[in-house]
């Protein structure tokens, strides 16, 4: 009765089932855990940006690798910008997509060690190979609070580090290359500056980073599932009609080997 799934065709189709089945659970769980990593890196947002601000000295020092846990912390900061070694950070977008630089400024702390700070986002200029119109620092001391972010590499941003750049700008914010090109201690990480508000609302302050949103992952992650058990109820709905299929042809063509009717005889 089911001697046609040993067929060619059958064999063929019944392998690819049974290879589809666990590839898309798979995928669904990696749907599944791409969920649950926004989730938790959205609590984390949450939570940091919640924290009354500490110095910016408690959770980081040169060579420091700012550490997950840390991102988005509230950190403050007192000292003095150094707008001489300012740089600015080429092909970054601001909340309206539109592509111009980051202002990269380091602030001399009262220890003499120094914290990169991000100023915000500035519109780029008519000519790429020129220093852009940046907006003055304020002078004298200042404290600055912002979120503390870790250093910036290709491997984590996808942004490739590009050699021969015009004097004073970089690809990225990294506090071991500014170390080396100010000849000082720097500390790891940089801070995002949230206050002092600027002068004239530029540099525009990079935005608080999204922590509501959770995106369709656990969705995907259903629709793989329910893809996943389709294939075995497929599978049983074509066997089903093709043999209905073969019944109704034999059916109609009648049994092989049956005898031909007898000829009537004439008179």
């Amino acid at each position: 009765m089911y001697r046609f799934l040993l067929s060619r065709q059958w064999v063929i189709l019944t392998l690819i089932a049974l290879v589809l089945i666990p590839v898309m659970v798979e995928l669904g769980f990696w749907q599944f855990h791409r969920h649950e990593r926004r989730v938790t890196q959205n609590a984390l947002i949450e939570d940091n940006l919640k924290a009354e601000p500490v110095a910016v000295t408690e959770l980081t020092s040169p060579g420091h690798t700012v550490p997950r846990a840390d991102y988005w912390r509230r950190v403050t900061a007192t000292g003095t910008f150094d707008t001489g070694d300012e740089v600015v950070v080429r092909r970054r977008t601001n909340a309206d997509d539109k592509v111009g630089f980051l202002v990269l400024t380091p602030l001399v702390l009262t220890d003499g060690r120094v914290v990169l700070v991000n100023r915000g986002w500035i519109p780029a200029a008519a000519d790429q190979m020129s220093f852009p119109e940046v907006p003055p620092a304020p002078r004298g001391e200042v404290t600055v609070t912002g979120r503390l972010k870790a250093d910036e590499t290709t491997g984590a941003s996808g942004i490739k580090d590009l050699s021969g750049l015009p004097a004073r700008q970089v690809m990225l914010i990294n506090s071991e290359q500014q170390a080396e090109r100010l000849g000082r201690e720097v500390l790891g990480g940089y801070l995002e500056q949230t206050e002092p508000a600027p002068a004239g609302d530029t540099p525009e302050l990079v935005p608080e980073p999204d922590h509501d949103s959770i995106g369709a992952h656990m969705a995907y992650a259903v629709q793989w599932w329910l893809f996943a058990a389709g294939v075995p109820v497929g599978w049983v709905v074509l066997v089903r009609r093709e043999k209905r299929d073969r019944e109704a042809a034999a059916g109609g063509t009648g049994t092989p080997g049956d005898p031909e009717p007898a000829a009537h005889a004439t008179a």
